[in-house]
């Protein structure tokens, strides 16, 4: 373990400077997130700067491409400032919302830049950070690369776009890894089209210096000299189970399929799935299910500020991330505790309006 924090590209940097470290190097436009004590937390200051120097980049000539990366050695990103949400939560504010507006936002502009923008999905590559990450045109992963939706093992939903791109995962795979709320590696990463690339660690340095002196053009052609193929995908082998249990209709059924299948893996799923917020299973899976119907990100997005804004409204928001954040327990109380206590009224709520109006990206 390194004594400083430092970036993919070994440059050190200080934990006590901007959360956001931003610059230009040659052609290319340099992205830091820098709260490595935190792994990379996002917060609302953090995403607004990320937002302002994409925004200042996409007219100046002298950038060729984005390259975002993290401080320290642990990950890119750990996900969203939960403490900060919690608290949120608990005082009936909407700080929380106003966070997810803009880092909606900022997800939105991310998918739809218009120069090349890389990300290094080195390490832990969390919520949040798949929203900056995983939206992006060069979507890199290594040997250590952890990349997950966790939201449901804290009582929340997956968002950031997160759904969107777990409804359009092979199969019912992306409906696993949200209603498991365990994380992937490298090779199931690609698999699921949360990345692109596989790049050994060691070489992202070289890769960051390369990429520097590429135009626009060729920042493809840098990026594979420099790629490997990625490890063979552990999901696709349990296909056979996923998509059998996964394509229940309702969550109930899908655990029970889980513990009848006959796969041990299966079974394990099943206590997995058993084990997170019923809300939280129950809203997933239908936000999962509904976003496949919506024609895009943008869409999608809308429909996750809704669930994300019904959600501030929900106990187990506030007891999931008491549970594994502060008190670190593991012990949450739920409420409901169980899906069949999950009503398709407590469901469908979720999904109504958003209090402050629509993040303004398309029609629902």
């Amino acid at each position: 373990m390194a004594t400083s924090p430092t970036t993919a590209h070994g440059q050190a940097v200080s934990e006590d400077g901007d959360k956001v470290l931003v610059r230009v190097e040659g052609r290319l436009g340099r992205l830091t997130l820098n709260r490595p004590r935190t792994i990379n937390a996002l917060d609302h200051a953090m995403v607004r700067r990320l937002r302002e120097a994409l925004t200042a980049w996409e007219d100046d000539d002298t950038v060729s491409a984005v390259l975002l990366d993290g401080a320290g050695e642990r990950g890119l990103c750990a996900g969203g400032d939960i403490r900060a949400i919690r608290s949120s939560a608990r005082d009936g504010s909407r700080l929380a919302a106003a966070f997810w507006r803009d880092e909606y936002l900022l997800n939105a502009h991310i998918a739809r830049y218009a120069k090349p923008y890389v990300a290094l999905m080195d390490g832990v590559v969390m919520g949040g950070g798949v929203g900056v990450s995983a939206h992006g045109s060069v979507r890199i992963v290594t040997e250590r690369s952890l990349v997950g939706m966790p939201e449901a093992a804290i009582g929340f939903v997956p968002d950031v776009g997160g759904t969107f791109l777990l409804s359009r995962a092979p199969g019912e795979t992306g409906t696993h890894l949200a209603l498991t709320a365990e994380p992937v590696g490298a090779g199931d990463a690609v698999y699921l089209g949360l990345a692109d690339h596989f790049v050994p660690s060691e070489r992202l340095a070289d890769l960051t210096a390369a990429l520097a002196g590429t135009a626009a053009d060729g920042i493809a052609g840098t990026v594979a000299r420099f790629a490997e193929p990625a490890p063979a995908p552990d999901l696709e082998a349990r296909r056979h189970w996923i998509d059998a249990c996964y394509s229940a209709g309702t969550a109930e059924e899908v655990v029970s399929r889980l513990r009848d299948h006959g796969d041990p893996e299966a079974a394990l799923a099943a206590e997995t799935v058993a084990r997170k917020s019923p809300t939280s299973v129950k809203v997933s899976l239908a936000a999962l299910r509904r976003a496949r119907g919506l024609p895009g990100l943008e869409a999608v997005l809308e429909q996750e500020y809704r669930v994300s804004c019904a959600v501030l409204a929900s106990p187990d928001l506030v007891e999931g991330i008491r549970a594994q954040v502060v008190d670190k327990d593991r012990s949450p109380k739920w409420v409901p505790d169980t899906l069949e206590s999950v009503t398709d009224g407590d469901v469908a709520r979720h999904f109504a309006p958003a209090p402050d109006g629509p993040l303004g990206l398309a029609d629902l």
